[in-house]
């Protein structure tokens, strides 16, 4: 597919043999009690790290069904722990390399609603409206009768109840079921799951809600819906509830607010009062994590609100919100990008005490087609009317009268980084709650990243890892003051063996000035080839090796891997700042690059063809408290 230099070949098999090795584990009990697990500590320290999805769809869940996809859970646990499985469309396929981890997140309002109108049954039929969508599925119609069902659900008009407890009891039974039948610890990790689905008026503001626990407790209490509420203070209401009542834990997972139109990081809550320390404590503790990548368009900034990033024009999703039914405006993004978000976070620390916007970082698909890949060469699109196919690429993912957004705009993101003891519940769990996590467009490049105040290039050798610990914190943690120094950062990413070789590793700072006005600015930290830094500050392109006549490129270009220790130039001991890091690949063939090549698909000039992946990994905070 492309070429590699000897030595990068010979270090990538190197690496994958050490891969093999280091993911083996003598965990055999599946029905331990995660509350009970010891986790497996060499050194103190995470040593693995493990890539995963915590938003998949499968068949349960209303639109997706309604899209046409015919597999469920068993498809989706069995391919994403590498089998081989048959697509809704009739398409064999399978990931070059398993998953670690699986989430199962279907929509939990109208959970076993599409079985029972394919099924026909009397309690669905008997509105006009399923009666409507069952025709259009009927003559081939399942794209129309998706949308339509979306955009009903989205203005609050469903002609049912969407948590009839009769409806949801032995579903949520058969979810917990399947997660049960294939967790299987030290090898492959299925969480217990469901997506809290939060539409106002069109404006997303769905959750990923994941336990910590077993069956036997998740089980005790049916997801929360949207009918339920959508207001995310009452999601809380119902997870502390479960938390007392059963003595589990659990999180939820904001959805890329992209299409939240400014509800996001709303300064009010929906109720539309200000936030209080109340307010701002709870949403700390029930949301450690954000999906800062998805197919729906990735998340990190936006070029309106980071000009002077050249890297910001990513994949942004930036017309209106889900159902289109209202256009986006400028004022609405602060609220919706997750550098903006964490920038928020530091004003409301110092006017109530608690940053409501600390969370660390994450990507996952939300796939609807039961497959959880996020491989540019192996992407089965949003759903499964837009699997594999060569005229895919033009077909709207939503219209309105606001404007479309067609399929080619779907990128193939993202995963879930973990790093962790061992591969269970327990312990991946652990990781996420800590946010020693990031979050990947779909690349599974290694990234170590480490805050402190005494790290020096000799930390930099083959303990890097052990001094990061020893000396710092890591990605997700808190560096206090320390006595004026400017604190120090020793970051580390590796290459994908299947991707693309290492551009460059950047640090991204955010700050709050004395006079509450927020700042961001980006650090060039280490690169790859002979480039420097010209007078406009910029570092120069690293150049581009796709073959656009066969999806091909070449890795000459580029690292193998980067690691540095950078100090803070601009540090001022008073103000509260954040860092991450973003680390970018070199150009590789996007999805519709190979669709061209595999299909002969003709393509307008506005789609992209490669794709530059990258990884953000979860903040490092100062505090001068």
């Amino acid at each position: 597919m492309r070429s590699l230099t000897l030595a990068c070949t010979l270090f990538v098999l190197m690496l994958l043999s050490c891969n093999k090795e280091s993911k083996k584990s003598e965990i055999n009990n599946k029905d331990a009690d995660p509350a009970q697990e010891t986790e497996a500590v060499n050194n103190g320290f995470p040593e693995q790290v493990f890539f995963g999805d915590t938003h998949l769809h499968t068949d349960l869940s209303m639109d997706a069904g309604a899209f046409g996809n015919r597999i469920g859970m068993d498809e989706a646990y069995q391919f994403a722990r590498g089998d081989e499985v048959t697509s809704s469309t009739g398409i064999k396929t399978k990931l070059s390399r398993p998953l670690d981890f699986l989430v199962v997140a279907d929509h939990s309002d109208g959970m076993g609603f599409f079985p029972d109108l394919m099924a026909e049954k009397e309690h669905v039929m008997k509105y006009e409206e399923s009666v409507e969508w069952k025709k259009m599925i009927d003559d081939g119609k399942g794209g129309e009768a998706a949308l339509s069902i979306i955009k009903t659900f989205s203005q609050g008009e469903m002609p049912f109840k969407t948590n009839d407890v009769s409806m949801m009891t032995p579903v949520w039974k058969n979810v917990v079921d399947a997660a049960e039948k294939y967790n299987d610890p030290g090898n492959f990790t299925a969480f217990i799951g469901y997506e809290w689905t939060s539409l106002i008026k069109g404006n997303n503001l769905h959750r990923v809600v994941i336990y910590r626990d077993n069956g036997d407790k998740a089980i005790q209490q049916l997801p929360f819906t949207n009918e339920d509420s959508s207001d995310p203070e009452r999601l809380w209401d119902n997870l502390e509830t479960y938390e007392k009542n059963t003595g589990g834990k659990v999180l939820a997972i904001p959805h890329n607010g992209n299409l939240s139109n400014g509800m996001m990081f709303a300064e009010t809550t929906v109720s539309g009062k200000a936030y209080d320390k109340a307010y701002v404590d709870r949403r700390a503790q029930w949301e450690p994590l954000y999906e800062a990548t998805q197919i729906k368009g990735d998340g990190e900034t936006h070029p309106f609100l980071s000009p002077n990033d050249e890297f910001a024009d990513y994949e942004n999703w930036d017309k209106g919100n889900l159902d289109l039914s209202a256009k986006k405006t400028n004022d609405m993004l602060q609220y919706e990008y997750t550098r903006s978000g964490l920038k928020l976070g530091l004003k409301f620390k110092k006017e109530l005490g608690t940053n409501p916007y600390k969370f660390g970082l994450i990507g996952s698909t939300d796939s609807h087609t039961s497959l959880a890949t996020a491989d540019e060469n192996n992407f089965f699109g949003k759903a499964s009317n837009v699997e594999p196919s060569k005229d895919r690429s033009e077909h709207p993912f939503v219209t309105s009268d606001k404007g479309t957004i067609y399929t080619w705009e779907t990128l193939a993101s993202g995963y879930a980084a973990v790093w962790a003891h061992e591969n269970t519940r327990t312990s991946i769990w652990d990781a996420m709650k800590r946010k020693e996590t990031y979050a990947t467009t779909g690349s599974r490049m290694k990234v170590r990243f480490f805050g402190g105040w005494n790290f020096t290039d000799n930390d930099l050798g083959e303990n890097f890892v052990q001094s990061g610990y020893e000396k710092g914190v890591p990605m997700g943690g808190d560096i206090k003051e320390g006595n004026e120094k400017a604190p120090t950062f020793l970051v580390y990413a590796m290459m994908d063996p299947e991707g693309g070789s290492l551009d460059r590793i950047q640090i991204i700072k955010g700050w709050l000035n004395e006079d509450g006005s927020l700042d961001e600015k980006v650090y060039d930290v280490v690169w790859s080839g002979e480039r420097t830094i010209g007078a406009d500050g910029k570092l120069p392109s690293v150049g581009n090796s796709v073959n656009l006549n066969d999806a091909t490129w070449d890795n000459s270009i580029g690292s193998t891997e980067l690691k540095s220790v950078w100090i803070d130039p601009d540090f001022d001991p008073k103000l509260e700042a954040f860092y991450y890091v973003r680390v970018l690949e070199i150009p590789t063939p996007r999805w519709t690059l190979f669709d061209k090549v595999n299909f002969g698909t003709e393509l307008s000039e506005e789609v992209p063809l490669f794709s530059e992946e990258r990884a953000y990994t979860s903040p490092i905070w100062y505090s001068p408290n």
